[in-house]
């Protein structure tokens, strides 16, 4: 299929998922269908953090001006940013999630034993973007980060950055993505030592080499706080997106005075590290739109079968139907138009639809469903359990 008809915005508008309003330019409005989606990539996102040992956290949106000029940002980031004045305090709304992690760190005593901290966040950002680079989900001002961080002993540096990459690929090959890999290194404009720099850099190309995954120097497009390395997916078109990062950082923790206990009973400095694995959770959306030209996979799809009466006689047997598949879970809805079932059957396909169940005269008789698959026809007449059983079984399947 041509690029053009992949276009998450073209997309996004037909099959109802997300869309732009002039009242919050680059802020999307995301549509009933696109919050399924957007519910199933978290639901995913939160279950496998959990199994690798995260803690989810969420830290406030808007915080004071000093947080942001202790943490480098209102000198780096100035203008990228947002900012309000309430109670005769300057405030900034968060770019960035990291501070406010932090913030969480040092809440309370901490000791080696509880090392490593992984802190995960759905954390909702703003970043003033010029008007004329706003696109679609991908180019946004308002987003959410699926982001970590992860407080660590020098030591455990190298472990932590290994079970963030499988961790990594594990969640792109959920969706089938081969992905490339970039070592981004120190900017222009930078904090801290060159040696510190130095150091950062080789641990992160020692992990690489250890896992024997090739990757490109990206010189100079690191963060400014530390060096990172990218990972750019690659969709069904061979196109290359930008999405996850792990960046190394010995700053933040020096800025914000992070310390933990000691074997020997002193203050240590931990070692901090930034992660994201899909970017942005709209940014993700609009490569995966793309990337299954809409035709999402049954676990995904915001409407999982498309129930077709041939007649209006056969509606009150769709409803029943449809009940009986909401309570088992699955996400239906009924076509009760007065149309013929070809036409049915079509706008289904257009809908992207991944299952159509046509009921009729015989099917109402024999407590029956005609089943159709998009792309593959006529799957044959079945039971309601049969169906049923089917469905969750797939679902279960691509949720895994």
């Amino acid at each position: 299929m041509e690029p053009e008809k992949l276009s998450h915005r073209k997309l996004g508008q037909e099959l109802e998922l997300f869309t732009s309003m002039e009242e919050a330019p680059g802020m999307p409005f995301f549509l009933p269908n696109g919050m399924v989606i957007r519910n199933e990539l978290e639901n995913l996102w939160r279950r496998k953090h959990q199994e690798a040992g995260y803690l989810e956290i969420k830290t406030p949106i808007m915080m004071k001006k000093e947080l942001w000029e202790q943490s480098g940002h209102w000198d780096h980031y100035h203008e990228n940013m947002y900012f309000s004045h309430v109670d005769e305090q300057n405030y900034a709304i968060k770019p960035m999630n990291c501070p406010g992690a932090i913030l969480i760190f040092n809440s309370k005593r901490r000791s080696y034993r509880e090392l490593p901290i992984r802190f995960a966040e759905l954390g909702l950002v703003h970043r003033h973007e010029l008007s004329g680079s706003l696109n679609g989900l991908l180019r946004v001002r308002s987003f959410t980060q699926d982001d970590a961080h992860l407080f660590v002993r020098p030591e455990q540096i190298e472990t932590e950055i290994e079970k963030i990459l499988n961790l990594i690929d594990d969640l792109y090959s959920h969706f089938g993505f081969r992905y490339k890999v970039e070592l981004s290194t120190r900017p222009e404009k930078y904090m801290g030592s060159v040696e510190i720099w130095d150091q950062a850099e080789a641990s992160l190309q020692s992990v690489l080499k250890a896992k024997g995954l090739e990757y490109q120097i990206n010189p100079g497009d690191g963060a400014f706080y530390g060096p990172k390395i990218d990972f750019h997916i690659l969709d069904s078109l061979g196109r290359s997106w930008q999405c996850g990062t792990v960046q190394l950082d010995f700053q933040m923790p020096e800025k914000f005075n992070c310390t933990f206990v000691g074997e020997d009973d002193q203050p240590h400095r931990p070692v901090m590290i930034h992660r994201a694995i899909f970017g942005s959770v709209e940014r993700f959306m609009a490569i995966l739109i793309e990337h299954y030209g809409g035709e999402f996979p049954l676990w995904l799809s915001p409407v999982q079968a498309k129930i077709l009466p041939i007649a209006d006689s056969h509606a009150a047997y769709a409803d029943e139907v449809r009940a009986r598949l909401q309570s088992a879970g699955i996400r239906v809805e009924v076509d009760y138009r007065a149309e013929k079932i070809g036409l049915k059957i079509r706008d289904a396909e257009k809908q992207k639809a991944p299952y159509m169940l046509v009921v009729g005269d015989q099917e109402m008789v024999n407590r029956s469903l005609a089943v159709r698959k998009r792309k593959e026809g006529n799957q044959g007449v079945m039971s309601f359990e049969k169906v049923v059983d089917g469905l969750l079984e797939e679902m279960a399947k691509g949720r895994k």
